[in-house]
């Protein structure tokens, strides 16, 4: 059995506070922190997400509409769907994204 955590998973290879913590074939699973002030720039992913905010609240943007989430809620992104993420608040902001490769 291999536990991984913060301190010992590899980073997320972009400009933001995030750690990889699971990684198989058809499922990734990221912890990732955004700041306050901080943003996930807009982009698409080639699979699906599903984002869990674990702490805070946030604005996600998904193809243009945004929509507040806070502490505890849950939703899908689907591949084809442009999205991004502002920490609007003066909180940190942690994310669970699951990737479903």
């Amino acid at each position: 059995m291999k536990i991984q955590n913060l301190s010992n998973s590899p980073k997320v290879p972009f400009d933001l506070e995030g750690y990889i913590l699971h990684s198989e074939k058809q499922i990734e699973l990221v912890h990732l922190l955004l700041k306050p002030d901080e943003n996930l720039d807009l982009h698409k992913n080639p699979f699906d997400v599903i984002f869990f905010v674990a702490e805070g609240s946030g604005v996600l943007s998904i193809e243009g509409d945004e929509f507040n989430l806070k502490m505890n809620d849950v939703t899908k992104v689907t591949s084809d769907q442009n999205r991004s993420w502002k920490n609007n608040t003066n909180k940190d902001l942690r994310l669970l994204v699951i990737k479903l490769l």
